[in-house]
């Protein structure tokens, strides 16, 4: 047998004789356990039917798919012929509020075969969390979004498996990391009191489910672990990004934080690790303002102001005409704004400053970034005062939780060597504007490290090393959760953190000049 650290595993079993009459489950699972380094192999009963034959078919070598419960317990998922031409897959799963990403893998290589995203149908009952938890209330509203997103993911991975040229037949494993309501949602569970105080799920660490459990059309025994959660508002996506950057096997202390329906936050190291969750993703994933819109074709990501001239220059994702902009394009917006004397240290318009830009439109103070001629829809694309509003109280209170769960443990925030940003919120985030407007420490560009889509990314390597189901366990044990409901300190420091960069501008020596810089009349 072949001892290489994957799910997949090349048998060759001792034949059985009159001196060895060892039943064939019992010799199987001996050899497995050793292979997989479990007490005990468990075997599907249509399985176990199968056995004798197939054994004796392929003259006791065998190809073997495995997997592990979170006991640490052995699970024989599937065999087939030794070297036999079928791929064996396994199916990563970002289950996001908003988008879902599938990503198939070659579990005996690892190699990634395709991806693919499509949004969340469950948008269609409610854009978030909380909407979608009140509809469970309704007659058959958990089965209804429950099938929303179980026929999404059915959908999408008839046509992802098409493009990879494998059969869905071919998917013996999943891994499914996702927040607590969504994988609740997933597996068919009443998430009503994760939103009632005190905020209790129906479960934190669910067993190991069969795909045809789930109503997943793969392999019939095919196995799916759903990466567990620390609570209602801490899931298995922070447990997943966790994983994929190893913060639970480093020394040194690093921060990740993941911006999504809220903000999460990790901090911590191989010895311990401090987490906490708050309402700043809302603002800072694209609802801030009327021309928001989640990242993708046309949507603005990048954004600078001329100091001198105020000319204003935008960048679109795929460098399609604007449509909207999306958190990272936002940030940009402000910090630009800021930086070139359009906006003051309460994030107020100042319309001497803005020139012609400036407008009031029922009332409000409204700012023009991209006129009417020149956007893919045919409208102003601007932002109001309304919006910045906004904007400075999510950027206050994302500094706030990092201010306020570095505290708890004595460190200062320029102690931190590693800043992790998950998601895509970190992959199209600029520091520097986040750390001119004060939502991020003030930290050397060269610390901050963007993850990608951090959730998938852990999901994947659950199903490339079988050593990654362990750590899980160990992660989320690991876990020491901070609420800041009830957290003094984070009121006070919150609103301190409501001025650009901040009411202690020694906090961010490298923007103090914008600050000072007065605003032109």
């Amino acid at each position: 047998m072949t001892h290489d650290n994957r799910w997949v595993k090349q048998v060759t079993l001792p034949p059985p004789s009159l001196g060895d009459n060892t039943a064939d489950a019992d010799r199987l699972a001996a050899v497995l356990q050793k292979s997989l380094g479990v007490r005990t192999v468990h075997m599907d009963l249509a399985l176990l039917k199968q056995l004798p034959a197939r054994l004796r078919e392929w003259n006791f070598r065998t190809t073997a798919v495995l997997f592990k419960d979170g006991s640490g317990n052995g699970i024989l998922v599937h065999l087939t012929a030794p070297n036999g031409a079928d791929t064996l897959c396994g199916l990563a799963v970002d289950l996001g509020t908003t988008r879902v990403v599938l990503r198939i893998i070659d579990l005996s290589t690892g190699a990634h075969m395709g991806e693919s995203v499509f949004d969340n149908p469950q948008i269609a009952i409610g854009p978030d969390v909380l909407a979608r938890i009140h509809h469970v209330e309704k007659p058959d509203g958990l089965k209804q979004l429950n099938q929303l997103i179980v026929d999404g993911i059915n959908d999408a991975l008839a046509i992802l498996c098409d493009r990879c040229g494998v059969s869905r037949a071919n998917i013996h494993l999943m891994a499914v990391a996702g927040n607590t309501a969504m994988t609740h949602l997933l597996i068919g569970l009443n998430p009503r009191w994760m939103i009632r105080e005190p905020y209790i799920p129906v479960v934190n660490r669910p067993d190991i489910l069969t795909a045809a459990e789930l109503g997943i059309h793969v392999h019939p025994t095919a196995r799916a672990l759903i990466f567990p959660n620390v609570g209602s508002y801490l899931g298995g996506d922070l447990i997943a990004g966790i994983l994929y950057c190893d913060m639970d096997q480093r020394e040194e202390t690093a921060i990740l934080v993941d911006v999504g329906t809220n903000a999460e936050v990790v901090l911590g190291n191989r010895n311990w690790m401090m987490a906490c969750a708050g309402a700043a993703g809302p603002a800072l994933e694209g609802s801030v303002t009327r021309m928001g819109a989640m990242a993708g074709p046309g949507v603005i990501d990048r954004i600078a102001i001329d100091s001198e001239s105020l000319a204003v220059d935008i960048h679109t994702i795929d460098d399609q005409p604007p449509r909207g902009i999306c958190g990272s394009g936002v940030i940009d917006l402000a910090a630009a704004l800021f930086r070139s004397g359009m906006i003051d240290i309460r994030g107020k318009l100042l319309p001497n400053r803005c020139g012609d830009r400036f407008s009031l439109k029922d009332g409000l103070a409204h700012l023009t970034i991209v006129p009417a001629g020149q956007s893919a829809t045919g409208q102003d694309l601007g932002i109001t005062q309304v919006d910045l509003d906004s904007l400075v109280r999510s950027k206050a209170a994302m500094y706030t939780i990092l201010e306020t769960i570095t505290g708890s443990v004595g460190m200062q925030q320029q102690d931190l060597e590693t800043f992790f940003v998950a998601g895509t919120f970190g992959a199209y985030i600029d520091p520097a504007s986040a750390i001119t407007i004060g939502m991020i420490p003030d930290l050397p560009l060269a610390r901050f490290q963007s993850l990608g889509n951090s959730s998938l990314g852990g999901a994947t390597r659950v199903l490339e090393n079988p050593a990654c189901v362990d750590r899980i366990n160990q992660i989320r044990d690991g876990i020491t959760y901070m609420e800041l409901n009830v957290n003094q300190d984070f009121m006070n420091r919150f609103s301190a953190a409501k001025f650009l960069p901040h009411t202690d501008t020694s906090r961010f020596p490298s923007v103090r000049w914008s600050a000072a810089r007065p605003p032109m009349a």
